[in-house]
């Protein structure tokens, strides 16, 4: 049975030199007063120190002195972190990029899967997710950076079953974790009934408590046995070692705000009218055109970041009922939300935990996934996981971009401040963005192009100026928007010369004006 006890109580609890998981998605669920903790004996007596740190999308406002990872930031904490996505915390991040920690990043629904194998005691994950992409031990074997290369630990090898390739992600223990949940019982029951995600919350737990290790749930309040909801326990009292209450400053349902939202949880539902349309950006334009892919009874992925626009542009053309939107999260249904908020939902109509989500997609459940873009090759490969000394990982963008039969990656043509004119049917650029994303070579692959053709995938690269498309001999430039000059703002501002089509057509002029498009979507095929 569970122990209830004081905050520093607990984090006297964690040793130095551990392997620690640590909860939270993002703007979400982080067991924030456990952190500040940490960071407050660490600073007084130096413990704990010397951590390995596990943990999915790793929890931060991307801001340096904000919430989640950040809180845990000083030199000497963290020594190397595991994760599939490292960069909510720019500390962090930025360390793990100029090799101070050691960092090690898979695709998220290996994450959460071989947390799964963990508790189960299994041997791991065997998959072709991962492969040619720099997971591939061939490649990177998902070492980002040389501390972690020479580090002698082996996160993935290359096995051959059948005759055929897959990559096999290695189990290792995990000694401590500290999580969050909304209550708990008296006997250490724990509900998540106010956090927008269900994440990897559960299957840490059993991890961590199958291999012997402890169990740490910051909770809000602790109420009676038999006064929660059995079906929104979400953690068992028996995996649970100790509870402690958190401060509400410190158990913030998202970093975005104060406060309790119930459309997002599905207590209560939002009228989405409300819902403010987006301004005429960009931003939009990619969204427009991806949202034009789109097929009556879809389930649509939408990446993190700009493809939720495409979520934007659907409610605002009164289509939301059309297609159902699906979140790496697990979160089904409604309008994703978007900045710090990204994962969640309003009006969602099914919250997942992670790894039953990831086993949906690596099926190939999708019928469309929209996805960001940082960088783009000739051949079509493309990057968002490594830029210099930035380093975020994949998150869930190869488990999706390998399992998809139809993707739409999508992006602003440049990088930086853009100046521009966007109305009357027409795009104007007047100032170009400093930063070319179309490269000779992308420094990390994240998505293979050699893969997706030997998968006969259909993919896509839309941007403001023009839409690409993955040809068997490379990028191939099909539609250009009305107003750009393909000299002056499409080849000059790309390292490399694509293909372009024999029938190069203008993209709808609907997409550059201010009303509603009037979209409709088409029947699959």
């Amino acid at each position: 049975m569970a122990e209830f006890i004081s905050v520093s109580k607990a984090i006297s609890l964690i040793r130095d030199n551990i392997t620690l998981g640590v909860g939270g998605f993002g703007g979400f669920s982080a067991p924030d007063e456990l952190l500040r903790e940490m960071a407050k004996s660490y600073e007084t007596s130096g413990s704990p120190k010397g951590l390995m740190v596990v943990s999915g999308i790793s929890p931060g406002d991307l801001k340096e002195d904000g919430f989640g990872l950040s809180i845990i930031k000083a030199d000497g904490i963290i020594t190397s972190i595991y994760g599939a996505h490292v960069g909510m915390s720019p500390a962090i991040g930025r360390a793990v990029g100029t090799g101070k920690i050691a960092g090690y990043t898979v695709p998220l629904g290996v994450y959460s899967h071989l947390l799964q194998a963990i508790a189960g005691k299994k041997v791991g994950v065997i998959t072709k997710v991962g492969l040619h992409t720099f997971c591939d031990p061939r490649l990177d074997g998902c070492c980002v950076n040389e501390k972690a290369k020479s580090s002698g630990f082996e996160v993935v090898s290359l096995v051959k079953i059948g005759g055929e390739e897959y990559l096999h992600y290695k189990p290792f223990r995990l000694d401590a974790c500290i999580l969050r949940g909304t209550y708990s019982d008296k006997k250490g029951n724990i509900s998540l009934e106010q956090e927008p995600l269900s994440s990897e919350q559960t299957t840490m737990a059993e991890a961590v408590h199958n291999g012997g290790g402890l169990v740490i749930v910051q909770v809000k309040e602790i109420v009676e046995n038999g006064a929660l909801d059995p079906r929104k326990v979400q953690i068992p009292g028996c995996a649970v070692d100790y509870v402690v209450v958190s401060r509400p400053e410190n158990h913030l349902q998202c970093y975005d705000w104060s406060g309790y939202r119930p459309e997002l949880t599905g207590e209560s539902r939002a009228e989405l009218g409300s819902l403010k349309p987006m301004e005429l950006t960009p931003r939009k334009i990619c969204g427009r055109r991806a949202a034009m892919e789109l097929t009556v009874g879809a389930l649509v992925n939408l990446g993190i970041g700009m493809p939720d626009s495409v979520a934007s542009v659907i409610n605002e053309e009164g289509l939301s009922d059309g297609v159902t939107f699906s979140i790496e999260t697990g979160v089904f249904g409604g309008v994703p939300s978007s900045g710090i908020a990204l994962g969640a939902a309003v009006n969602p109509e099914a919250i997942f935990p992670i790894a039953d989500n990831f086993d949906l997609y690596d099926g190939g459940c999708i019928d469309l996934a929209v996805l960001g873009a940082a960088e783009i090759d000739a051949f079509g490969n493309v990057n968002v996981s490594k830029f210099g000394d930035r380093c975020t990982g994949p998150g869930g963008f190869i488990n999706i971009s390998q399992n998809t039969r139809h993707i739409c990656f999508m992006g602003t043509f440049t990088a930086g401040k853009m100046e521009y004119e966007i109305g009357d049917g027409r795009l104007l650029i007047k100032k170009d963005g400093e930063k070319i994303k179309f490269k000779k070579s992308v420094e990390q692959i994240t998505f293979s192009a050699r893969y997706a053709a030997e998968n006969g995938q259909e993919v896509l690269y839309i941007t403001e100026r023009g839409v690409f498309s993955l040809a068997k001999d490379g990028v191939m430039l099909i539609e250009i928007a009305p107003g750009v000059d393909l000299e002056r703002d499409i080849l000059a501002k790309m390292e490399f010369k694509p293909l372009i089509s024999s029938d190069l057509k203008l993209m709808d002029k609907r997409i550059f004006c201010g009303q509603k498009m009037g979209l409709s979507f088409t029947r699959a095929e």
